[in-house]
Formats: structure tokens, C-alpha cells, sequence
């Protein structure tokens, strides 16, 4: 008598699972990897910690991400799509200028300890991966096109003509940085909430960079515009990135679960 056929490729007793399980466990495993990095920092939390405290096998994570660098760097991804969204949501329909832009980014980096724990290359979080060559990072928070986005405000005329594009992000990154890094050092009766320091960079910013006076009406809608479709464009390449640390995507297309393609450098993988 013939037995029955099984399918090749599966292995009896073990149902396929479907994409949405393992999307959702791939986020609780994040969920766990970022408490316990806020807890105890890079260096001191194994892929063994992880696995326990989400309740998993150590070789389940392995399934998701090859190594610890590369889930740390969807961790670190995820996070920025969540800022970058809600720094979206913040801007609304407009009007959005650059200083609505800096304020809400600023706001958002100093309410995610993570985001800023990188952004700031923090050791004490982040341990040996802020030692890794991290060629543009200020930048890169900021999203590739920022320097075309604040060339079309130069352009007509919402930002100070003598001051070259590339000029601009140096200026702006130097005062988001700055504030940044100075603000834990101030004694306690010097230090502003971070609701303050968010506008004091927004406006530190702004002063540096725009025209003085108000904008014409039409120079608003611009400025709004290009801000918004800035934001929207940052947006949707932070998702296609997290997209592929997740296995989502590869190489720009839709991907099967399980099989990942990704840079074997950390600040590749978060850029």
C-alpha cells in the first residue's frame, strides 16, 4: 500500500506560520532588545537575555537577524520611522517652516532616549558600536535630501543667500548637536525642560539660517510644501530600510520571510 505523500520542504508536525506571526514576534523580540539596552547597555545584553526575557529560543532570533549587530540596527531603524512619523504628525497640513521642522525633531529625539543614544553616539547605551566608523551620521538623522530641501527654501529666498546649502546643514546640525550634548551638562537650575530646549534649537536654528522678516504668502506655500514632501520622502525611505532589517524587502522588492539581505557594518544598516 502507498503511503501518503508529505509535501517536500516541511517538516511534519511544524504548520507553516504566516507572515503577521512573525512580523509580530520579530517586534516583541525588538521590544525586549530595547528595555534591556535602555537597562543595561549594548555591551552588557546577549542575544541569550533577549531570547529569555521575550520568551523564545536563541536560535528564533537567529531566524530574524544574523547576528546581534544586525537586530540592534533594526532596533535602532524601527525607532527612527517611529520619530520620523510622528514628527510627520506633528507638522499636520502646515504651515510647516524649518523652524516647525526643527522643534518637532527635537522634541521627538529628546522623548526617545534610544534616538538620542544614538544620534549622540552614546557609549553608555550604545557601547562598542559608537566605536564603528560612522562617516555622516549628523547628517544621515536628518535624511539624504536635506540639503535639497533647504536649497529650494534658499532658492526663494526663505533662508540667508550667503550661506551655501552644505553651509546651512553645518549650521543646523552644529546647533542641534550642540544643544543636545550641552543641556545634561548644565547645573540643574540651568537646565530647561526639553520642551524649552526644543524651541530654544528651533529658534537657535532658525535665527542662524533664515531671513529675517516675514515671508510673502506665496513664499510660505512653498516653503510649506517642500518641508512636507521633505518629511514625507524621509518617511517612506525609513520604512523601506526597516522593511528590509525585518525581511520584508530585498533589494527594493518584497522579500520571503526568513531570507534577509543586510550590510554586515552597523552604520550602514541605520543610515
Amino acid at each position: 500500500m502507498v503511503g501518503t505523500m508529505k509535501p517536500e520542504g516541511r517538516k511534519a508536525g511544524r504548520p507553516p506560520q504566516d507572515a503577521s506571526h512573525r512580523l509580530a514576534r520579530a517586534h516583541r523580540i525588538l521590544d525586549t532588545a530595547a528595555d534591556l539596552v535602555l537597562r543595561w547597555g549594548y555591551d552588557k545584553t546577549t542575544v541569550e537575555d533577549i531570547a529569555r526575557r521575550t520568551g523564545v529560543a536563541k536560535g528564533t532570533i537567529y531566524l530574524h537577524w544574523k547576528t546581534r549587530e544586525e537586530l540592534f540596527a533594526a532596533l535602532v531603524r524601527r525607532e527612527r520611522v517611529e520619530m520620523i512619523t510622528e514628527v510627520r504628525r506633528r507638522l499636520g497640513d502646515g504651515p510647516a517652516t524649518l523652524r516647525d521642522l526643527l522643534r518637532s525633531l527635537a522634541s521627538e529625539v529628546l522623548g526617545r532616549p534610544l534616538m538620542r543614544a544614538s544620534i549622540l553616539g552614546d557609549s553608555e547605551v550604545l557601547g562598542r558600536l559608537t566605536r564603528q566608523k560612522r562617516d555622516g551620521a549628523a547628517g544621515a538623522e536628518l535624511g539624504g535630501d536635506f540639503q535639497a530641501y533647504l536649497g529650494t527654501l534658499r532658492e526663494h529666498g526663505a533662508l540667508r543667500s550667503d550661506l551655501s546649502p552644505a553651509e546651512h546643514v553645518t549650521m543646523l546640525v552644529s546647533v542641534l548637536y550642540g544643544f543636545l550634548l550641552v543641556s545634561p551638562m548644565m547645573p540643574g537650575g540651568y537646565r530647561p525642560s526639553d520642551e524649552r530646549l526644543a524651541e530654544l534649537i528651533a529658534d537657535a536654528g532658525g535665527s542662524a539660517t533664515e531671513n529675517a522678516g516675514p515671508l510673502p504668502a506665496g513664499v510660505t506655500r512653498v516653503v510649506t510644501r517642500a518641508t512636507l514632501e521633505y518629511v514625507d520622502a524621509t518617511v517612506e525611505a525609513a520604512q523601506r530600510k526597516l522593511r528590509v532589517s525585518l525581511g520584508l524587502e530585498k533589494n527594493g522588492r518584497s522579500g520571503e520571510s526568513g531570507k534577509f539581505e543586510k550590510s554586515e557594518k552597523f552604520e550602514e544598516n541605520t543610515r
